[in-house]
């Protein structure tokens, strides 16, 4: 195997260990899982069993008292949120958080200059003027974003008034910007109606697609996670209890007590 076959077959992020407790209280006890390239993987469990512990030590914004966090084969678990985003690591919220007053267009451009060119976004944002004068390659890279996302209609109406999975849409867009390796997703589809969480996960197929990067959703709509996903890790009170295919999680007896129920339920009646 060549130097590039081995890190093509590295995971694109690997929790190893990860063990985090707050006093008396574990919020996860030695989690692991690893995230391959060009897939979209679930992490799954009912409220407590630690999914927003995980994720915030993913992303850097909480220490383990153990355990290790791997992004592209480098240990990054000492690492700050900023320096895994430059290498690879990028995360929306549960709530989109958007700049109001500016449009769809501006919030790319500007992820799209934190990747390229970061000294320049601070000229943008203070000295005024040179959103309107984009650098080579710009044009281009945020109109195929707004293209791969469907809403390059939409791209100078201002981020105000959207509605939620439009919203969604354009955060997952400016994170997308940023060039990730790595796309955590907090709960994309909360208060999203059927249809709305249809076209996003389609979305989200095609970025995976189109990029060739690994995402990593917390989510409650089961339906939708086992339709999506390549594969899926079950947390119940800090403990990863099962992992595997949907086919596999659907039928792990232990999962189903714990938080899957009726999977076959709709994704409204699911969450």
């Amino acid at each position: 195997m060549t130097a590039l076959e081995a890190d093509a077959a590295l995971p694109a992020l690997e929790a190893v260990g990860l063990t985090v407790h707050f006093g008396g209280i574990v919020a996860l006890a030695d989690v692991s899982f690893a995230v391959p390239s060009g897939s979209i993987v679930g992490l799954v469990g009912p409220n407590g069993a630690g999914k927003s512990t995980a994720f915030a030590v993913l992303s850097g914004l909480l220490k383990p008292q153990a355990g290790r966090v791997v992004l592209g084969g480098i240990d990054v678990t000492s690492t700050t949120p900023q320096a895994r985003a430059r290498r690879g690591l990028a995360r929306t919220f549960q709530h989109p958080e958007l700049f109001a007053g500016l449009s769809v267009r501006d919030h790319l451009v500007l992820a799209d200059r934190m990747r390229h060119d970061r000294a320049r976004v601070w000229r943008d944002l203070f000295l005024a003027g040179s959103l309107r004068q984009p650098p080579p390659g710009e044009g281009e890279r945020v109109d195929a974003l707004l293209e791969l996302l469907g809403i390059r209609n939409l791209a100078e109406r201002p981020v105000d008034g959207l509605p939620l999975g439009t919203s969604r849409l354009v955060e997952v867009a400016r994170a997308l910007a940023n060039g990730p390796t790595v796309l955590l997703l907090d709960e994309p589809l909360s208060g999203l109606g059927g249809r709305e969480a249809e076209a996003l996960g389609e979305v989200l197929r095609h970025a995976v697609a189109d990029r060739h990067i690994a995402m990593v959703l917390v989510e409650h709509d089961v339906p939708m996670i086992l339709r999506l996903c390549s594969s899926i890790f079950v947390l119940d009170f800090g403990e990863l209890i099962a992992s595997g295919t949907p086919d596999e999680i659907r039928g792990n007896s232990a999962v189903q007590a714990a938080y899957l129920g009726d999977a076959d339920s709709s994704p409204t009646e699911a969450r």
